[in-house]
């Protein structure tokens, strides 16, 4: 899943949403330095991504997507349920988008000090740019994948990808509200479990 779902996905607890919100900065066992809730959200968000990897309801998103843009598919998917969460979103939360976004940045930004610098940088063109709340519009997940391409090393194409979202919405959009479903039932049981195991504090 991309930022959006695991910002919402961190159930509105900070220490969580600091790691599940760096995880993809933080690697193997440098989890270890953190206090036990932003690692429990760095634990969170990697279980969140294997449920994602692995489910067939993904997989099936994918199959739009993966004639034309082979491996690069898992990470426009992850976009696309971005833009479905935010054009949803009140199916979702009784918070406006907009409030939330910004408590998300500012959550963040109290604790940059602690979070890894490549985090950092990327975190200040993420709230420059406001990318939690135009992942609601198409014009905002056309910018992620330009930027997205351009630093690729391969011709990704997924500058492109908007096309397939274009001609295939309906069917992406009724993939997401099933999966996200039970992604957000998992979600909610497993950080239970990580804080019954490791703590909560």
């Amino acid at each position: 899943m991309n930022f959006l779902a695991h910002a919402y996905l961190s159930f509105g607890q900070e220490g969580i949403l600091l790691g599940n919100f760096a995880a993809d900065f933080i690697k193997g066992k440098d989890l270890l330095q953190y206090r036990c809730e932003i690692k429990n959200g760095i634990l969170l968000h990697r279980e969140i991504d294997m449920f994602t990897d692995s489910h067939p309801l993904v997989k099936a998103s994918q199959s739009y997507l993966r004639p034309k843009f082979r491996h690069y598919s898992t990470v426009i998917t992850d976009i696309f349920f971005d833009y479905f969460l935010g054009k949803n979103w009140k199916n979702y939360s009784d918070i406006p988008l907009e409030k939330f976004v910004n408590e998300t940045y500012e959550t963040i930004e109290k604790h940059l000090n602690v979070l890894p610098p490549s985090f950092v940088e990327m975190f200040y063109w993420m709230k420059t740019q406001n990318w939690l709340y135009h992942y609601r519009e198409i014009s905002g997940i056309q910018k992620t994948l330009n930027g997205l391409t351009r630093r690729t090393i391969f011709d990704s194409k997924m500058n492109e990808a908007t096309e397939v979202l274009l001609e295939k919405e309906a069917e992406f959009e009724v993939i997401f509200f099933a999966f996200f479903r039970e992604l957000e039932t998992f979600a909610r049981e497993k950080l239970t479990e990580l804080q019954r195991i490791h703590g909560s504090h």
